[in-house]
This record gives structure tokens, sequence and C-alpha cells, in this order.
């Protein structure tokens, strides 16, 4: 897996990916058109972060290189990749119970806050790609 280069773009089977977590300097990619909804990216080596329709999606630090984002009625879906340990804070219905995976070993359940963001830690440091599912 890579780094997404043009920052934030569509895949061929609907999902995005996004983030490069090998910039030095921050690099933003506004208004960026995707299924109805208008995303915004900001991403460095220090934190990746995803805004749908100006809301909160998806923030990591330190950043992270994100592939087939795919977001549902019941969750979402994602490989992330890095070179460091990350904090991933994604955003999910509010005060809402789901169960974690992380390579297809689920890690618990865990309820979302008021605001609906939930908070894991993905171990990234030599990893490689790290396959995430978080599902109602």
């Amino acid at each position: 897996m890579a780094v997404v280069e043009e920052l934030l773009r569509t895949e061929a089977d609907g999902a995005i990916s996004f983030g490069n977590h090998k910039l030095d300097a921050k690099a933003k990619l506004e208004d960026y058109e995707h299924a109805g909804d208008l995303l915004k990216v900001k991403t460095f080596k220090s934190m990746t972060k995803l805004e749908k329709n100006g809301m909160f999606a998806y923030e990591s630090v330190p950043g992270t290189s994100v592939n087939h984002f795919v977001e549902t009625e019941n969750g979402v879906t994602f490989v992330v990749e890095g070179d460091e340990d990350a904090q991933i804070t994604v955003g999910l219905e509010d005060e809402t119970e789901y169960e974690v995976f992380v390579n297809d070993a689920s890690i618990g359940k865990m309820k979302t806050n008021l605001g609906g963001k939930m908070n894991i830690s993905v171990e990234l440091a030599d990893a490689g790609e790290v396959a995430v599912k978080i599902v109602k």
C-alpha cells in the first residue's frame, strides 16, 4: 500500500482513499465531491483529518494514509498505514455501541460519545497496513 499522492481520491469500488503520512509540510484539499458529499482533507506526518459536509469524519495522530474508507449505516471500514502507532478518532452515530475489529480480530465493543466520536489505538509501527472495521 502507498500514500495517497493526490491527498484524496475515489476508488473504482466507490470507496475513498486519503492522507499522506510522509509529508513534512501540511497539505489540504477542499470541496472534493464524492457521492453527493463535499469532502475536505488535511494531512501531513503528524496529523490526518477528513471532514464530510463540514462535519468530522476521521482524524489520526500522528498522520496516516487511509485506503478504501467506506461508511455505511452500520459503521465504517478502512485500511490504514503509518510510520508510528496511531490514535484514530472516527465520527459515527451518537451514543451507539459498535464492535471494533483490527485485522479481522475483535478488540471489543465500544460506545461512541454524545458527539458520535470513537477513539481507537492502532499499532502501525512496522505493521505495514492494518484493516479496521467498526460495526453496530
